[in-house]
């Protein structure tokens, strides 16, 4: 069945596309000549019909969009084949020649296509606006266009700038990275005086090579890691903190405003702050391990981020520390909307503690919190903070390529990639694989939560 609706979504979207082709042909065959020279000249039809406003728009956009292909976006585009064969450096006079920059012309490049798709888009619009008003007696008026901008497409300009800042600050650096996943940009490989180029898929292959000088034994092992880290860190502190919860709430407890403000006070404390000094606490010469021995429980430090295992268990509790207060506040407020009949009602049946908690309380939790335990997940498959300001991914390890550690996540393994041994290639190519992990286990989750599954459950 999800077969066949994914499978109807790609034809519908080949249906509208021919559509749309075909509207086009039907416009310049039926069209005026007012509407066929429009086709070439934009907002010609729009001036000749004393649409001021529209005509200028569509005429200014086509000139800018010719004057930067002329004076600029041609240029780069012409070498985005090579990404530049021209080395700069200094001639017999000791004259530094520029060369070509391989950096730069991958990014215009990729900016060149963007202003291209942008510019189609806008024709299609000229060629539609044409068709629409060609057989019009009555055309909105000039003032009537630039009113409608603060009415009724009011939506439309209060976007554009964000949809811009989208395209230029999200979108070209995602594309611009999947770009250069298929390079051999690397610390040897620096423009302007050595050019980078087109590897193809070798990145990947090498990703995934468990041979010398590959990277597939490593990133099998930081990729098991970093499912297990999220597991757990993810579980752990939902289930915990929703116990701490039960806790604080039960009738009886005393001084329940003193026990929230103590657990709330872990989110008030920047993590750059507490993570970086409980990270030297646990250090073989940190406080832990110093009033150990000076109280005569241990004759020597506890490795607790030399020892792989026990650094990866280390991490996993100090987490504890820092993630069960915010699920503790959020199931606080959940707990006291269930219905307080259900709890009475599993008493006279003869339920314990335990069945209620599992039948009620457990149930209802799973069905309003679901989207928030796949966006702990996911995020916790990229916690940047809690590994790189504990411990830095270590305790490192020869048998590990890229500088990784045995507690590095895929993203902090990806950061040392970029910033300690600038391989910006195999960088990209971790960067597309963290995309993928998390993006199959976003959409396999989400489709299986019970909030998704039946939205209607607890109404």
């Amino acid at each position: 069945m999800a077969d066949k609706k994914k499978k109807g979504k790609v034809s519908g979207a080949f249906k509208a596309v021919g559509t749309d082709i075909k509207d086009i042909g039907t416009t310049f065959a039926k069209g005026d000549w007012k509407t066929r020279v429009s086709f070439l000249i934009m907002g010609f039809g729009q001036l000749t019909r004393k649409q001021w406003v529209r005509g200028i728009a569509f005429l200014g956009a086509e000139v800018l969009f010719i004057l930067y292909m002329v004076f600029f976006g041609a240029g780069y585009l012409k070498d985005i084949g090579t990404l530049g064969t021209k080395v700069g450096g200094y001639d017999a006079n000791y004259v530094y020649t520029y060369g070509d920059n391989s950096f730069l012309i991958l990014l215009y490049s990729i900016l060149s296509i963007f202003v291209i798709f942008a510019f189609i888009f806008v024709w299609r619009l000229n060629i539609r606006d044409n068709k629409n008003n060609q057989n019009k007696l009555i055309l909105p008026s000039n003032k009537a266009d630039i009113a409608s901008l603060f009415d009724e497409h009011f939506d439309k300009t209060l976007l554009t700038l964000p949809v811009l800042g989208v395209f230029m600050f999200v979108l070209l650096p995602i594309i611009f990275m999947i770009c250069i996943a298929f390079t051999n940009y690397d610390a040897t490989h620096q423009s302007p005086t050595n050019l980078f180029t087109w590897v193809g898929f070798d990145n990947f292959k090498n990703l995934f090579s468990i041979g010398t000088g590959g990277f597939g034994k490593t990133f099998g092992t930081v990729l098991s890691w970093t499912l297990i880290w999220a597991f757990f860190a993810t579980f752990l502190n939902y289930f915990l903190g929703m116990a701490v919860a039960i806790l604080i709430n039960k009738k009886g407890i005393k001084f329940k405003k003193l026990w929230r403000t103590i657990l709330v006070m872990t989110i008030a404390i920047p993590q750059f702050i507490s993570l970086l000094y409980v990270g030297k606490m646990f250090a073989n010469d940190g406080l832990v391990n110093m009033y150990l021995m000076k109280w005569g429980w241990i004759s020597q430090p506890i490795p607790f981020w030399t020892n792989p295992t026990l650094a990866k268990i280390t991490i996993i509790v100090i987490n504890l520390w820092v993630g069960i207060p915010y699920v503790m506040l959020i199931t606080t407020g959940l707990l006291m909307n269930i219905p307080e009949e259900l709890y009475e009602s599993a008493k006279i049946d003869g339920a314990n503690a335990f069945q209620t908690f599992r039948k009620i309380t457990l149930p209802y939790m799973l069905f309003v919190t679901g989207p928030y335990l796949l966006t702990s997940f996911t995020g916790n498959l990229n916690n940047f903070n809690i590994i790189y300001l504990l411990n830095q991914g270590k305790p490192q390890s020869l048998s590990l390529s890229g500088g990784a550690g045995y507690t590095d996540l895929l993203v902090t393994w990806l950061y040392k990639m970029t910033v300690n041994d600038t391989n910006y290639k195999m960088a990209a190519v971790i960067g597309i694989m963290v995309f993928v992990v998390t993006a199959v286990i976003s959409l396999v989750v989400y489709n299986l939560l019970p909030s998704v599954k039946d939205e209607e459950g607890f109404q």
